[in-house]
Parts: structure tokens; C-alpha cells; sequence
């Protein structure tokens, strides 16, 4: 049944052979490599002509390496007749650039999105973008998956009813709401007004009780870190962490190990470092049988967002 549907990847991210295993289909045969000055080489091993085709590449570092590779083989599956050209991207780079808060700045979420459509792509597939918004960028289908549905399905069987789930920054409270409510939590929020020399601290009664901390994405790890911090100074029982993208940057593995956070669960939108993936802390969980139902949904021209409808 799948005959006319195939995956190929780029070099971001191991995740396609898992996808592929989920679907039951061989990955495409893509060459992806570079000239000898560095610029990038796309070679389409296999007939494509009339196939559904789909590309997954992590815009993760190195980042505009990575995005290159994206373009190239979109453009390299477009030229080789494909029917559709679909761009599974599991983290969506430059994505937090996506207002212009002050001037002279630029929109570098949209931009993204300018470059893939020119490409020749005809869908996106992503998970957890930045900022909702992102999806108005493109003038092409995008299908948003929640990536934080995988830590449902993960936390529900020891969830007991006395915790509470924290919203680290007001950008990220409507992500967080839905989680709770999802569990039947109650929700808090990081409150970083500094105001007669009080501290930023936590909105919420965390007491005792386990705080689970939400958030799309950790890179350099202050953020997260910080809020642990505020939940063990207003006498947190356990601080655990849910961050979708783990971009762990610079010494962020470093800060999580020293931090008071027990357990950072992440998933496998963008490949764990080696000293990340050693982490005892650090817990890891796939969201390739996610990615493959929805690339079988879009495939067969079925639902996806039923796919989150309940969980």
C-alpha cells in the first residue's frame, strides 16, 4: 500500500530510519554530500517520478547546514517529478524570530518559510513551532503536531493528581494550560517582575508537591534552570521538566546537572550530543510513531489533527 509513497532524510537526524520502520517502508536512496568548496550535493537514487515523497531534516545545528540540505533536496525531488514534495521538519529553525519587536530587526520565521515553499515544497509537517503564528508564514498546507502529546502518554501512568504543571514565561502559558488540563493538573506560572527587591517567583501554590515544567524547547538551559530554582525556593517537593526540541547549546547540560531539576525528559526531534545523551538526568522519548501516523494521514488524505483530539 505504500508503493507510491517515499521517505528520504538528510544528515540532522537519525529519526528517519525509526519513522520508516513505524510505516513498515525502506528509507529512499539519497545521496547527501558536499563538492570539495564545501557546497552541497543532492543525488535522487531511485525513480520518483508520480511518488508521494516526503524530506525530513531537523533545521537543529548546524543549523544553516542543514537547511541548505533541505532546500537542495526539495528542489532535487521537484525536478525529478514528484507529485508532491512534503517537508516533515521536526524542529523548525529560526523560529523564534517570528514578530518584529523592535525595528531594523528581521522575521526570520518567515523567511524560512519563503525558502521552503520557493524550494517547491507542497506541505510542512512540523512539531511544536516557537509561536503558533509561524503557520500564517506559509502560503502551503502545514500540519502542526504537538510533540508534548508523547509526554502525556509518558507521564500519565504516575501521575497521581497532587502535582502542578508551571509555565516558564507567559509566551508558553496557553501550551502549558492545554498540558494540564490534558492531565487534570493545575497550572502555575514564572512571574519575572522585579519589583522593591523581590525575585521573579512562581504564581502558583507549588508546596510540596512535584512541579512538571513545560516548555517548546531548551537551548541554553537558563530559562528552565531558573524556574526550577524559583520552584525549589517556594518549596517544591520534586522539579521535573518537559522540553520538546533539545537544543541544549554551550553548557546547558552542565546547568541541568547542577540544577535542582531531577529529571528533563526531551525527545528526538534533534539528536542528543554525546555528553547529553549520557546524562543520567536527561530522559528520552521518540516521537517517530508520531511523525509516521501523521505522514500516513497525510498520505492517505485522513485527519490529523484527530490525531490529538483525545489523548
Amino acid at each position: 500500500m505504500w508503493s507510491r509513497l517515499t521517505l528520504f532524510a538528510g544528515n540532522s537526524n537519525p529519526l528517519n530510519e525509526k519513522v520508516c520502520s513505524q510505516l513498515g517502508i525502506t528509507p529512499g536512496k539519497v545521496l547527501v554530500g558536499r563538492f570539495s568548496d564545501g557546497e552541497i550535493r543532492v543525488e535522487i537514487g531511485e525513480n520518483v517520478r508520480g511518488k508521494d515523497t516526503y524530506v525530513l531534516q531537523s533545521t537543529c545545528p548546524p543549523v544553516n547546514e542543514n537547511i541548505m540540505e533541505l532546500l537542495v533536496m526539495i528542489d532535487a525531488l521537484k525536478r525529478a517529478s514528484a507529485r508532491r514534495v512534503n517537508a516533515v521538519i521536526p524542529y523548525y529553525g529560526y523560529g523564534r524570530q517570528d514578530q518584529k519587536e523592535k525595528p531594523r530587526v528581521a522575521i526570520t520565521a518567515k523567511m524560512m518559510a519563503d525558502l521552503i515553499t520557493a524550494a517547491g515544497a507542497h506541505r510542512v509537517i512540523t512539531i511544536d513551532l516557537h509561536a503558533d503564528q509561524i503557520q500564517g508564514f506559509f502560503n502551503i498546507p502545514v500540519d502542526h503536531l504537538f510533540g508534548t502529546t508523547v509526554f502525556i502518554n509518558e507521564l500519565k501512568p504516575e501521575i497521581k493528581g497532587d502535582e502542578i504543571v508551571v509555565a516558564p514565561d507567559a509566551g508558553g502559558v496557553e501550551r502549558t494550560r492545554l498540558f494540564a488540563s490534558r492531565l487534570k493538573l493545575d497550572l502555575a506560572l514564572m512571574d519575572y517582575r522585579e519589583e522593591n527587591g523581590t525575585h521573579p517567583h512562581i504564581v502558583g501554590n507549588v508546596k510540596g508537591r512535584r512541579v512538571i515544567i513545560l516548555d517548546d524547547m531548551v537551548d541554553t538551559g537558563t530559562k528552565v534552570v531558573r524556574t526550577a530554582m524559583a520552584a525549589q525556593a517556594a518549596g517544591a517537593g520534586v522539579v521535573d521538566a518537559c522540553c520538546v526540541h533539545p537544543v541544549l547549546s554551550g553548557s546547558a547540560v552542565e546547568k541541568i546537572v547542577s540544577s535542582p531539576i531531577r529529571t528533563l525528559m526531551v525527545t528526538d526531534t534533534i539528536p542528543l550530543s554525546r555528553q547529553a545523551a549520557d546524562c543520567g538526568r536527561i530522559r528520552h522519548v521518540s516521537i517517530a510513531p508520531m511523525l509516521a501516523e501523521a505522514i500516513k494521514r497525510v498520505h492517505f488524505e485522513e485527519h490529523v489533527s484527530s490525531m490529538f483530539a483525545e489523548i
